[in-house]
């Protein structure tokens, strides 16, 4: 477990919030991207890190880019970061949309 001190320096000055509901309702800020999604993982490229989120029924309920919110919805099981060039295609939702 890192001291208060290792925690100032991991400090990036980046705020980012996530807010699960009943483990039903997942938003997320900060998002710079949805890599990939189905109903069972959904991976967020944040300002953060990779945000790889596991469960059943999952859909992407509002995905918005002036905000950089996305709000996933399902039974959400498993939350975790990675580093964001660890299992990066070649562009996400976002990128496809746009073209």
């Amino acid at each position: 477990m890192a001291n208060l001190e290792e925690r100032k320096s991991i400090n990036t000055g980046v705020i980012q919030n996530l807010v699960l509901e009943n483990r039903e309702k997942l938003s997320v800020s900060g998002v710079l991207d949805v890599l990939s999604f189905d109903d069972q993982v959904v991976m967020i490229e944040t300002e953060l890190g990779l945000l790889t989120v596991k469960g059943q029924n999952l859909r992407i309920n509002k995905l918005s880019i002036d905000t950089s919110e996305v709000i996933v919805e399902g039974e959400v099981s498993y939350l975790a970061y990675s580093e964001a060039n660890q299992n990066k295609s070649s562009g996400g939702l976002l990128s496809k949309i746009f073209k």
